[in-house]
């Protein structure tokens, strides 16, 4: 299981040193995107001939028979690194399935210390992170998604409950107006944006101080937590 960076930066300053030598000896890999993954170990191992490599690519239509097809064809022979579109594979990610085959066939699953969004936005939100949760995407549409903001908010008071979430980039300012119009003025609102990029910013208020101005995350990788 490879981490990748959450951006455009350069790797060797945000991942361990023992994920190199994993990529350059790995030579079949399961990835979410095969032009960011080629990209990825293009910059990881500038010297490898990334033709000669095989991508099996993971996403919401993967067929589970077509991994089991590609696990039966490779696994007696190959190692299998397994590659996210951004930050560690397996969480909020397809991977999963992929994960579940390894264990079902006896094959030692080994995942690789490197960013996740999820964690680092939790260590600097200030919020509860002996409990969270994360819920994914919450729903884009009326009245759906203020449901959902309220039923988030409602965790945080009830079950003291940290909550996190995320939003398709270009919707980034959309979602934040929404949050400020839907939570009560005193839940805190933690906006965590470019983690680990030069452009990081990351920010925690209550939704009250949060009215008088908000930040520009538009096409942004972005995370979004409340709490109180």
């Amino acid at each position: 299981m490879i981490p990748t960076t959450l951006g455009d930066e350069n790797p060797y300053n945000v991942l361990p040193r023992d994920i190199f030598p994993v990529i350059q000896s790995v030579s079949h890999f399961f990835v979410e995107d095969v032009r960011t993954a080629r990209r990825f170990i293009k910059k990881i191992d500038p010297e490898r001939n990334i033709d000669s490599l095989e991508f099996f690519e993971i996403n919401k239509r993967t067929r589970y028979a077509d991994l089991s097809e590609f696990f039966a064809k490779y696994a007696t022979e190959h190692d299998f690194g397994v590659i996210s579109e951004a930050g560690c594979p397996g969480v909020a990610d397809p991977g999963a399935d992929v994960v579940r085959i390894a264990h079902q066939r006896g094959i030692i699953v080994k995942p690789i210390v490197g960013p996740s969004s999820i964690l680092l936005s939790l260590m600097a939100s200030g919020m509860n992170g002996q409990q969270f949760a994360f819920a994914g995407y919450i729903p884009v549409k009326h009245p759906a998604r203020g449901k959902a903001i309220k039923h988030l908010e409602h965790r945080v008071y009830y079950e003291d409950q940290t909550q996190i979430f995320i939003e398709t980039p270009y919707r980034n300012n959309s979602l934040m107006q929404d949050l400020v119009r839907t939570l009560d003025e005193k839940t805190l609102l933690c906006v965590a944006c470019d983690l680990t990029l030069e452009t990081e910013y990351i920010a925690t208020k209550p939704v009250r101080e949060w009215k008088k101005g908000l930040p520009d995350l538009h096409k942004r990788p972005a995370i979004f937590l409340i709490g109180k």
